[in-house]
């Protein structure tokens, strides 16, 4: 089965003041955590969609295994990345795309893994993350729905769509989907990591 990993960082990190991708996180970055996960599953092709700060922020990802995709229209919002990132995949024949976010860094490669694994067993069905009463990203979506993510508007990007279609879809539930939005949430964050 061919998929492909699509992490969507382009946003401008408003609620958090500076650019959350060029946070240090240990010895990396927020975004290079998400990176470094996505390296480390099953899945060999690796992509992330970048817009504001968008040329210095790649030239802080020292790795070279991950392809760059550039929004230029980040700032309509989240839908526009995804419609981005698989307009950019959509002809590459990948059966699915294992999207993500860059700024969930206890989404590590075994959640990653274990999606892909519920992924295979259904691979009719979108796989979806579970926040309590709603589901998200990280979210596996077959080819077969590309077009219905291409339809998306402003800046809920999947989740409207993903919480009105739960028939279509297979609920992964774990603890570890945090964002990180705000100086607490990275503070809290960089604690837990010590």
């Amino acid at each position: 089965m061919n998929i492909a990993i699509l992490i969507l960082a382009a946003g401008s990190s408003s609620r958090m003041g500076v650019a959350k991708q060029l946070l240090p996180a240990g010895d990396t970055t927020l975004l290079g955590i998400a990176i470094n996960n996505a390296l480390q599953t099953k899945v060999r092709n690796i992509y992330c969609v970048l817009g504001a700060k968008a040329d210095e922020i790649q030239n802080s990802i020292k790795v070279k295994d991950i392809e760059f995709i550039i929004n230029s229209d980040y700032k309509t919002g989240l839908s526009s990345s995804i419609k981005k990132g698989i307009n950019h995949l959509q002809s590459q024949n990948y059966d699915a795309i294992l999207m993500t976010l860059g700024d969930q860094p206890y989404v590590d490669f075994n959640i990653l893994n274990e999606m892909i694994n519920v992924f295979k067993t259904q691979p009719h069905k979108i796989i979806a993350s579970g926040y309590g009463e709603k589901v998200g990203i990280p979210v596996i979506i077959p080819k077969h729905y590309y077009q219905e993510f291409l339809k998306l508007t402003g800046d809920k990007g999947a989740k409207q769509f993903l919480n009105n279609n739960t028939e279509q879809i297979v609920v992964f539930n774990n603890e570890h989907l945090m964002d990180i939005d705000t100086k607490e949430d990275y503070e809290s964050y960089l604690k837990s990591i010590i």
